[in-house]
């Protein structure tokens, strides 16, 4: 797969090219980008997701598919120049210099000469983004405290940022062992908070502090098997079955699945477990019409009140 900074510049470059080669075969296209079709497929899917603020299915850049040819019929607005208010030069200056410092950068001068660019068209709007201090967070970073950790067998006081949950939490934890898998360093541990062992993705830990106690991991507390795979269900998970429409295929590549059923045509119905739903919650109400809950019944519930919570909003405004 194709990594960040060779993907942003194509999905970009995408958008101009579709918009002046209507009817462009699939085959062409990769081969002027020189990606495969499946690639190239990928690629369209993430782009479907991008648009205007909002997200609705009316916000959202617009791409055709008839047999093996590709039309882009509506750009939202990303043919037109942009003009960026205040706070968003201001954010975009932040998130540029905190691309521009991020460790292993392959090519940083497009970056500062897109940082210059940004700074001397924002002008004074710009000044506040010196005083905003960036902190990078990488394996790197923690590696080192967790392995002192368990080299002198104590505990780790951790923040540390759940993804399905977009929380920050503090814990104290007790090392139980190293673990890489797939390129990415986790550290397998009691967690006092949770009172079970629980793997931490050292990527997501914002600090890590080596304390002075000692690792009391409980008795009982053991290593899991991972012979089937890093992740694995749980017997209290929740099950959910989701239908997607072909804009919505990127989530079976994306998201660990139980079961994907293809039905033909690009749309697929798939079953995944997760410990909490409120993410599944965020991802139906961002997919719009090209994703549906089918299961369980109350989970399908709560994503309809909540787009009819989101749609009044929407209409009052």
């Amino acid at each position: 797969m194709s990594g960040t900074l060779d993907q942003l510049p194509r999905l970009l470059a995408l958008v101009p090219y579709l918009l002046q080669r209507p009817g462009v075969p699939f085959a062409t296209a990769a081969a002027d980008f020189g990606v495969t079709e499946d690639r190239l497929r990928k690629d369209l899917n993430l782009l479907w997701l991008c648009g205007l603020p909002g997200h609705y299915p009316g916000d959202l850049i617009e791409i055709e598919f008839e047999g093996d040819t590709i039309t882009l019929s509506d750009a939202q607005g990303v043919d037109r120049p942009l003009r960026l208010t205040v706070d968003e030069a201001l954010a975009l200056v932040v998130a540029l210099r905190t691309l521009a410092e991020t460790p292993g950068l392959a090519e940083p001068e497009p970056v500062l000469r897109a940082l210059a660019k940004v700074e001397a068209a924002a002008g004074s709007a710009a000044e506040p983004a010196e005083r905003v201090d960036i902190a990078l967070v990488d394996d790197a970073a923690a590696l080192p405290v967790v392995r002192e950790a368990l080299q002198r067998g104590r505990a780790l006081h951790l923040r540390y940022w759940t993804a399905g949950r977009d929380d920050l939490t503090e814990r104290t934890v007790d090392p139980l062992r190293l673990v890489t898998m797939d390129g990415q360093a986790y550290l397998e541990a009691w967690c006092r908070r949770a009172e079970g062992v629980r793997m931490f993705h050292l990527g997501r830990v914002q600090e890590a502090t080596v304390l002075e106690e000692p690792a009391a991991p409980p008795a009982d507390a053991e290593s899991r098997d991972l012979s089937q795979g890093l992740f694995q269900p749980g017997d209290l998970d929740t099950a959910v079955t989701l239908a997607l429409e072909p804009g919505a295929a990127w989530v079976a590549d994306y998201y660990p699945c139980d079961s994907v059923e293809d039905l033909g045509d690009g749309r697929q119905v798939v079953t995944l477990r997760t410990q909490g739903t409120a993410w599944v919650r965020r991802l139906a109400l961002s997919l719009g019409s090209r994703g549906r809950v089918l299961a369980p019944a109350d989970l399908a519930d709560q994503v309809r009140a909540d787009a009819q919570r989101a749609l009044a909003a929407y209409t009052a405004g």
